[in-house]
């Protein structure tokens, strides 16, 4: 799968073997987190195409229109906003 960074216009290959969070530091871009597991929100950001899912709902709070980049498993190509 595809991950494209719109502000950084940045895309990366991913395969959800690591959190989406973990993938991108691993790459050198680096976002806020607290807890890396779904309960602060920290790590939140707006997606724009694409589809994730969560194994466990998080407790954060997120709109329809944002991801938690620590706990999301990728379902296809995105679009995030980073």
């Amino acid at each position: 799968m595809k991950i494209h960074l719109i502000h950084s216009q940045i895309t990366l290959e991913y395969d959800n073997q690591l959190s989406l969070l973990s993938h991108l530091e691993n790459n050198g871009i680096f976002h806020e987190y607290q807890c890396r597991s779904g309960y602060c929100g920290s790590c939140r950001v707006k997606i724009r195409k694409g589809k994730v899912s969560y194994k466990e709902p998080p407790l954060a709070f997120i709109q329809p229109n944002e991801i938690l980049l620590c706990c999301c498993q990728v379902e296809e190509d995105l679009e995030i906003e980073m």
